[in-house]
């Protein structure tokens, strides 16, 4: 029986577990401490295709508010299981992201269809395989990731926080690992050598404490039940649909109690497995590993609209990559696991904000 992974408009702090980011000499970030925030319905520095996203991009009426008991350092951030509830919504029958538009722009373009697959370890033709095997969903939380943009014939490389809302491609692990808005690869976020610095679109739901990092599930999730806070009802979506076979479901009827992760865990640095980079080592490998191509400069202004969408079917193929020049990859957080039982589904979270830390200062990323 396939793995359901529940997704609804709730409330996500029952869920949390702890990320220490850490940090290796391969982050090409280009200012210690910078984090920039994204905005879901704007493209961002160093765009690779122009917008895919399809779904409207603007964040929900409400935005979920997270809490942890106990303190968390600068270094540190909530992580949350890629199939726990509450992280992904999306509109029944409408798929977030254009699929094939992603596909076709980079097919037209050898250089930056390298440049995308290198950061996600890919072989450039089995890039195509590799995004219709995504599923189209939106962030149900501001979400810290790495984001990779494009300039001079590379790939640029900054830790960014998606703004709820944003349209998203998730893996069969439930990590997000494209932007929809400007067709960046995602790969998970690291520790920059001070407290987080934030950079670019300020939205007034913004606070650092309800930032979460997306670790893998531990298996494989075949479908996905997203909540529609549109109709305020739940839908089915298989792993890699577009949206066609969506069929409207009831709320799962077992609803368990999960814990919350009490203290950090010691940060360690590793580098990524023979299978994706990640939170957590990997149980499914991509079709390839290969370190990305970086650059290190900082990124320049971004362009242009999305257009209708086209459904894709393939799946991706396991295929080794050839050796690069490019600098190795940053290392991935350490997470410390759940204490208890899974999460559960609970109900779309009330209007309004618990948090009150103060807005930081905020400014427009340097060209």
């Amino acid at each position: 029986m396939p793995r359901i992974a529940v997704l609804v408009t709730s409330v996500v702090a029952a869920v949390a577990l702890i990320v220490v980011l850490t940090r290796s000499d391969g982050t090409t970030d280009r200012a210690s401490g910078e984090v920039f925030l994204q905005a879901a319905d704007k493209s961002g520095p160093d765009p690779f295709t122009e917008s895919t996203a399809e779904d409207s991009s603007a964040p929900p009426a409400t935005t979920p508010t997270a809490t942890v008991s106990t303190t968390v350092t600068s270094n540190a951030l909530r992580g949350v299981d890629g199939a726990s509830p509450g992280l992904y919504g999306g509109t029944r029958k409408v798929a977030s992201c254009d699929v094939e538009k992603q596909i076709r722009v980079l097919g037209t373009a050898p250089a930056k269809n390298g440049a995308f697959a290198s950061v996600l370890g890919l072989q450039p033709a089995g890039v195509p395989a590799y995004l219709r095997s995504l599923t189209p969903v939106q962030l149900r939380m501001d979400t810290r990731v790495t984001n990779h943009g494009y300039r001079d014939a590379a790939a640029t490389s900054y830790q960014a926080v998606l703004q709820t809302g944003t349209a998203v491609l998730v893996d069969d692990r439930g990590r997000p690992r494209v932007r929809c808005a400007c067709g960046n690869p995602l790969t998970d976020p690291v520790r920059q050598q001070s407290a987080p610095h934030p950079k670019g679109d300020a939205w007034p739901s913004y606070r650092s404490s309800n930032v979460v990092v997306v670790a893998p599930a531990t298996t494989v999730i075949n479908i996905f039940v997203v909540y529609d806070p549109e109709r305020g009802d739940w839908f089915h979506r298989h792993q890699g649909d577009t949206g066609r076979h969506d069929q409207k479901t009831d709320p799962p009827a077992d609803r368990p109690t999960p814990s919350v992760s009490s203290s950090a865990p010691s940060a360690a640095s590793s580098e990524p497995t023979s299978a994706s980079p990640g939170l957590l080592p990997p149980q499914s490998p991509l079709p390839c590993v290969s370190s990305p191509s970086v650059s290190t400069g900082p990124p320049t202004p971004p362009a242009s609209p999305a257009t209708p969408a086209t459904p894709g079917t393939a799946s991706p193929s396991a295929t080794p990559c050839p050796p690069t020049s490019s600098a190795p990859p940053s290392s991935p957080p350490a997470v410390q696991p759940p204490s208890s039982a899974p999460a559960s589904p609970l109900s779309p979270p009330d209007d309004g904000l618990s948090e009150t830390t103060p807005q930081p200062a905020f400014s427009s990323p340097s060209s």
